[in-house]
């Protein structure tokens, strides 16, 4: 698929910022019951939902780090998904994924969380995204590959990396927001 490198980064942009919004407005200041407390369905607590997320981002954000340090710097505003990126942002996007997942073991949740501490990693690592992005704006995101964090052998280019980390993101801040009964 043909994007606009520079419509895609401001998309992805805004995503994050909305993102962190909604960290800040809904979660900064929940009691700690309301961030540990289960789903009423049993699922994960919204402090259990934000670890998963900062586990990812503990794998993802050092090999986008490596990615950007390795690009070819283009001013080209065209950028092309893989097929492989494209599909993993489509299965995990909570506007075309319907598909439940179970969590690999090395992202989930374990035990009592310190909510404060899990939702402060969360905004680092949202912080880190947009500066990530904004390195992107001058590289040719198609030009390197990040292995994914079920197989380091299979790679997804960079932008596509950036676009399903953020699918998966808003996938579980939806989930976390419902525990609240709030629409975002």
């Amino acid at each position: 698929m043909k994007l606009d490198k520079y419509k895609l980064i401001e998309e992805l942009e805004t995503e994050i910022r909305s993102q962190i919004d909604q960290v800040k407005t809904c979660f900064e200041n929940a009691s700690e019951t309301e961030l540990q407390s289960p789903s009423a369905s049993g699922g994960w607590s919204i402090v259990q939902c934000l670890d998963h997320l900062n586990s990812y981002g503990l794998y993802y954000l050092p090999q986008i780090s490596d990615a950007l340090k390795k690009a070819e710097r283009s001013e080209t505003s065209i950028y092309h998904s893989g097929w492989l990126g494209d599909y993993f942002t489509k299965i995990m996007s909570p506007e075309t994924g319907t598909k439940k997942f179970k969590a690999f073991k090395d992202h989930q949740p374990k035990g009592m969380l310190d909510s404060k501490r899990v939702i402060s990693e969360f905004l680092r690592q949202e912080e880190l995204l947009l500066v990530y992005l904004g390195d992107a704006k001058h590289i040719d995101m198609a030009s390197v590959k990040v292995p994914v964090s079920i197989s380091r052998w299979i790679g997804i280019r960079l932008g596509d990396t950036f676009r399903f980390l953020l699918a998966h993101n808003k996938r579980h801040l939806l989930q976390a927001l419902r525990i609240l009964n709030i629409e975002f």
